[in-house]
């Protein structure tokens, strides 16, 4: 039975339409639709329930060897309260998932992974837990939302003071207090906006929520459910675990190369990566010309010669394109023009530099 996060009679209330997803029931939208919440979050502000994210604990004297081994990134000179986004990667080199991993004090980490893959993540870091490190899920004691757009940081500072509120992208505040409640304040997003995640007690979620979208009612805050958390993602090519990467894609392949630190002494996939050699695919991202709409698992061609298939395709609101990103062999790069068969039909497309989008 999917499992309801702290907020789903709230998204009830904001007329969000609730779909299975991650073995979770979630707002894929509301009555505005996905398109108007997707340029609300690029003009203005939109608020997302992320509850169904996973929390682990890495505590221990050992907890930052045991981070460096099992992750691809090196989290040697982080600071309290820095976060950093890193693959985890299994001993053939693919991508069991990736993460986000903050540093909360000396010896205790705070990992945030993906909900689908929470379970198995979990029993992954369990299975390679190093003596002296404890590996703990507390995603039951954690409702996680998204406050995301141009307005957020003036919507949040209604709500608290400076102190609460992260000055540096991947950095958070600890002991955060917004609205009276106590959070974790983040600097972080998937929407490639200014924003902010705030981690708080499942019984304080309504309650933030609704300080949240009070304090932001004249900013042009509206409630966004899953259709615009992905249209966002994928126009800003943030990569999806499950499209982008999955255990047969390398984060080398996935064009990860800078949360892969081949200089560490080891990690687990290292090996194997090295093994592989130079990767001999690569991660582009595409534009359609003219009428079309590319999807997933789509194949793309390189003149007549197949070269691979799109991971994630969608029209992007903002940019007002049709946009894919691909997983394509190397040596079709040089095509003067890609096509995507889309449903029987030779789509033309050409290769653009990622992101998408990026803003100011």
């Amino acid at each position: 039975m999917d499992k309801k996060t702290a907020l789903y009679d709230t998204h009830v209330k904001y007329g969000g339409r609730m779909v299975p997803f991650a073995g979770w029931l979630l707002p894929v939208q509301y009555e505005t639709g996905v398109i108007a919440e997707h340029m609300a979050v690029r003009t203005k502000c939109g608020l997302f329930d992320v509850s169904h994210m996973g929390e682990i604990l890495c505590e221990g004297n050992s907890s930052l060897e045991n981070l460096n081994w099992l992750l691809t990134n090196d989290f040697t000179n982080m600071y309290e309260g820095r976060a950093r986004y890193s693959p985890m990667c299994s001993e053939e080199g693919g991508v069991v998932d990736d993460l986000l991993v903050y540093k909360m004090e000396e010896n205790r980490y705070f990992i945030v992974v993906n909900a689908a893959n929470k379970d198995k993540d979990f029993a992954w870091m369990k299975a390679h837990e190093k003596p002296g490190t404890v590996f703990t899920d507390v995603s039951d004691n954690f409702a996680q939302l998204a406050l995301q757009g141009p307005r957020a940081r003036e919507i949040l500072s209604r709500l608290t003071g400076m102190q609460s509120i992260p000055q540096k992208y991947y950095t958070c505040i600890k002991t955060g207090v917004v609205a009276g409640i106590p959070c974790i304040v983040s600097k972080t997003g998937y929407t490639g906006e200014d924003g902010y995640e705030l981690y708080t007690d499942p019984s304080k979620a309504a309650e933030l929520w609704e300080a949240l979208m009070d304090a932001g009612k004249n900013d042009g805050l509206v409630p966004c459910g899953l259709g615009a958390r992905d249209t966002l993602r994928l126009e800003a090519a943030m990569p999806l675990y499950g499209h982008e990467m999955d255990d047969t894609v390398t984060p080398l392949e996935a064009g990860l190369d800078f949360a892969v630190k081949m200089e560490k002494p080891d990690f687990i996939g290292k090996e194997a990566l090295v093994r592989k050699g130079p990767p001999e695919r690569t991660r582009i991202g595409l534009v359609a010309y003219g009428r079309g709409i590319m999807r997933e698992r789509e194949r793309v061609y390189a003149g007549n010669d197949e070269a691979g298939w799109t991971t994630s395709g969608t029209y992007a609101p903002y940019l007002k394109k049709a946009v894919a990103m691909a997983l394509v062999k190397k040596s079709s790069l040089q095509a003067a023009e890609f096509t995507v068969d889309v449903r029987g039909t030779r789509i033309p497309a050409h290769s653009v530099p990622l992101p998408f989008y990026k803003h100011a």
